[in-house]
């Protein structure tokens, strides 16, 4: 499992911001700004990439994010649109507000197409990234960075790596991943959670 630390994320997702402004700059194209709210939203809610493919901007209400539905692509015939993995994956979570302000300024781009609804796919409008063109994306992005590059997946691992490290219990953990077993997230990011043992003898040594 590879992961990118907040400190990392923030270096690879301020090179994309910039790639971003200088093609708007350069070119008036936004299409780069779909790929950077693509990886804001996998750093910060976890979800999986075909979920977040499916979102739209009728999923979100203040700071809540339900997500509901996931999109598979297929090397030929149409998307695929599919309820989540599992019953647990339907959920609500809270959005934090580093990508409510970027969910926010999006919409705002997005708002502009004549054809704009809330059922627009918040990346991507009418149709949602290609998952070759995120891949390639994401290379040129690590490489620009000055970073190691790691799986469109790993941002899920780097979600939890974020959130372990700072202690969060590991039931909401696994509520936010959408697992529908608490033992399936700590068999897999058990080993991302602080040692408690050297806690746990501190606690015990103060009882004088």
């Amino acid at each position: 499992m590879s992961i990118y630390t907040a400190q990392e994320f923030k270096q690879y997702i301020n090179t994309v911001k910039r790639i971003a402004a200088q093609k708007q700059k350069n070119e008036r194209n936004l299409s780069e700004w779909e790929y950077y709210v693509f990886f804001c939203i996998a750093f910060y809610t976890g979800l999986r990439k075909g979920e977040i493919h499916a979102l739209k901007y009728s999923d979100i209400d203040g700071s809540l994010l339900s997500v509901d539905r996931s999109i598979s692509q297929k090397l030929r015939g149409e998307d695929r649109e599919t309820p989540p993995k599992n019953k647990a994956s339907i959920r609500t979570i809270q959005i934090p507000l580093p990508l409510i302000q970027v969910l926010n300024e999006h919409k705002k781009r997005h708002e502009k197409q004549k054809n704009f609804s809330e059922d627009y796919r918040i990346c991507g409008g009418e149709r949602c990234l290609r998952d070759s063109t995120l891949q390639n994306r994401n290379i040129s992005y690590a490489m620009q960075s000055g970073l190691v590059n790691i799986r469109i997946h790993d941002f899920r691992h780097s979600h939890v790596s974020v959130l372990a490290n700072e202690g969060i219990n590991i039931q909401e953990i696994a509520r936010r991943l959408g697992h529908s077993r608490v033992e399936m997230t700590w068999n897999t990011y058990s080993h991302l959670y602080p040692r408690e043992e050297e806690k746990a003898v501190d606690v015990l040594n103060k009882i004088v």
